[in-house]
């Protein structure tokens, strides 16, 4: 890690394992707030309307997560990268398809992007379970909002 003109509270291996764990999860939410509006520009049919405003508060959510992830790392003397170069290196969001989308093909593949967001996030809780409670807290919480979204994506898919 570079030096930081922050004093970090955590020492210096703390820091190693939170602040991976806190760049990690900004690109996976920067990259989340991306595909959910590019979903939100291209779904079409049935439940258009419905879908369109879910997007856009799915949106909202990881925006607000990203923010709170930044500031907590800059608050641990790491400085947050999410750059778009960035972005598209590291993110481990599965790729969302190109062009107009059915409501149904959307809904499977935001749900599919949840869940691997959801699997990453829990390690990264487990991960920092030593380093920093602050961090795993946020992190729970991050994952509390993003299981919330999943079950109502998912329940657009039962019959």
């Amino acid at each position: 890690m570079v030096n930081s003109p922050i004093k970090s509270p955590l020492s210096d291996a703390d820091k190693e394992i939170t602040g991976n764990a806190l760049q990690a999860t900004l690109v996976d939410l920067v990259d989340l707030s991306l595909i959910a509006k590019q979903a939100h520009w291209n779904v079409i049919g049935a439940n258009f309307r419905n879908a369109h405003l879910q997007l856009d508060e799915l949106v909202t959510t990881a925006r607000l997560y990203v923010d709170q992830v930044a500031e907590r790392a800059n608050a641990i003397g790491v400085s947050p990268n999410g750059q778009a170069k960035t972005v598209v290196e590291s993110s481990g969001s599965p790729a969302f398809p190109d062009n107009w989308q059915s409501v149904e093909s959307t809904v499977a593949a935001i749900v599919d992007i949840l869940s691997t967001l959801i699997e990453r996030l829990r390690k990264r809780i487990d991960e920092t379970d030593k380093s920093d409670l602050v961090t795993q807290d946020l992190l729970i919480e991050i994952t509390r909002a993003l299981e919330e979204a999943h079950w109502m994506w998912q329940a657009q898919q039962a019959v």
